[in-house]
């Protein structure tokens, strides 16, 4: 290797501000296995090897750039990398160029307010199943068809369930159909900083010409702007600047537009007025066919039946938990040299387990019963006593007295700060009707295995 001292000196920097940034445990599981590979002085090409396909994988899609980064902060002769398996990687491996500095009285030419798309979250890979399908084909209909009949389209679920996947797919087909479209990604936090920064900057103008030239515009996480008034008063007019020119507008939130507090009753109005689409949290079926999907880009890793079986049943709190846990699981096996069994996964996964143990959260039931009664989450804690909303309050009463470990005293404060003598009488009545009423019978017993996965 051409100057191998001195590359040899700047990875050994490297590697420290790694462990520095990342943390010893995320370093040690995943970049302190990186050796150094050839160089071509000509191209400036490094390799970067790791001891398997499924850890260069990992490393490419998740530290790439950071490592493209740190190569070119350190002013080396490194000028791209790519990351490969062993010692001779082939040349196919993925390659990341370190981008040279953009002269100062040079301006972009793309947008400055768009984030890169994900190169893995496509349609293709998105796993289906009755929490999420309506969602799915909404969002492939958005993407794909000509004309649509919704505008905007209204993504919300709970964390991890695959908002960010749906969204980020939207435009890779969407730019696929149509290469020369202007598509723009961002967080509303984002949308946000940006707006407060062309304020300050007195530079509104370009802000708008911006996002509202968008052919389609996404914003992820909307209810980040609850509160922030100057913000929403922009976003309402970029909503309806984008909508009336018949362009395509994409807004995910952790909830449903009538549950967002401290969001303009005009902006509700404006979400709930195309198609609002729901992700639920995945049943035991949907996260055994994600294992699956899962494992099939990681021919390598044999993962046993019991042990397909163990994860989907005991990690239910979220699809990118559950991921998580299955890439900690292949790479302990490959770094440690051990077959994948019900004993080793139980010690690799010893915390994540642990903290999936009676997870279930009041606002998780609260959810739930309101989907299941079709009545506004927000009856849960209003001082309403009409009979449609009242018993499906003590319902998710009586369900937050069973499945979680809270007091009588913290769930009637999350009831709309009832007192704890409430959620005693919920429970007793509820107990009551379920040996007089079959069909409460059965609904409690239907929202118990889907709260409990």
């Amino acid at each position: 290797m051409q100057g191998g001292e001195a590359i040899e000196q700047a990875w050994e920097a490297i590697r420290a501000n790694l462990r520095r940034d990342c943390g010893a445990r995320m370093f040690d599981a995943w970049l302190r296995p990186i050796a150094l590979g050839g160089f071509d002085p000509s191209s400036g090409t490094l390799m970067l090897n790791l001891p398997s396909k499924f850890m260069a994988d990992w490393v490419q899609s998740h530290h790439a750039e950071r490592l493209a980064l740190a190569w070119k902060a350190k002013g080396s002769d490194v000028r791209q990398i790519r990351i490969g398996v062993g010692p001779a990687a082939p040349l196919t491996a993925a390659a990341v160029q370190i981008p040279a500095p953009e002269p100062a009285d040079e301006p972009r030419q793309d947008c400055a307010y768009s984030v890169a798309l994900e190169p893995r979250y496509r349609f293709e890979n998105f796993v289906i199943g009755k929490a999420n399908e309506v969602a799915f084909n909404a969002a492939r209909t958005l993407a794909t068809a000509d004309k649509v009949a919704f505008n905007p389209l209204f993504l919300h679920g709970g964390t991890g369930r695959g908002k960010t996947h749906l969204l980020h797919a939207i435009g890779h087909e969407f730019h696929r159909l149509r290469p020369r479209a202007k598509i723009i990604y961002m967080s509303a936090e984002k949308f946000m900083v940006e707006f407060v920064a062309a304020l300050r900057g007195n530079d509104t103008i370009s802000f708008k010409q911006q996002l509202r030239s968008a052919d389609l515009l996404m914003i992820d996480d909307v209810q980040f702007i609850a509160g922030k008034e100057s913000t929403q008063e922009e976003f309402f007019h970029t909503m309806n600047e984008i909508i009336s020119a018949g362009r395509r507008l994409v807004i995910s939130s952790d909830r449903a537009p009538q549950d967002l507090d401290g969001i303009e009753p005009r902006i509700l109005s404006r979400l709930s007025w195309g198609l609002v689409a729901d992700i639920n949290a995945a049943d035991l079926e949907l996260r055994l066919n994600i294992i699956h999907k899962k494992l099939e880009s990681l021919p390598d890793v044999k993962v046993p039946d019991d042990v397909v079986g163990f994860l989907a049943r005991r990690i239910s709190s979220n699809v990118r938990e559950l991921e998580g846990a299955l890439n900690r699981i292949a790479a302990y096996s490959v770094m440690q040299n051990r077959e994948i069994s019900l004993e080793f996964v139980s010690e690799v996964l010893a915390n994540i387990l642990r903290a999936n143990q009676r997870r279930i959260s009041i606002d998780e039931i609260q959810t739930k019963v309101s989907e299941h009664y079709r009545i506004r989450k927000a009856e849960m804690t209003s001082a309403r006593r009409a009979r449609e909303v009242a018993r499906p309050r003590q319902v998710a009463m009586y369900l937050s007295k069973q499945l979680t470990p809270r007091s009588l005293p913290e769930i009637g404060r999350r009831f709309g700060g009832r007192d704890h003598t409430t959620v005693i009488h919920a429970v007793r009545r509820i107990e009551q009707l379920r040996t007089e009423d079959n069909d409460l019978d059965n609904d409690i017993r239907l929202l118990t295995r889907q709260l409990e996965g």
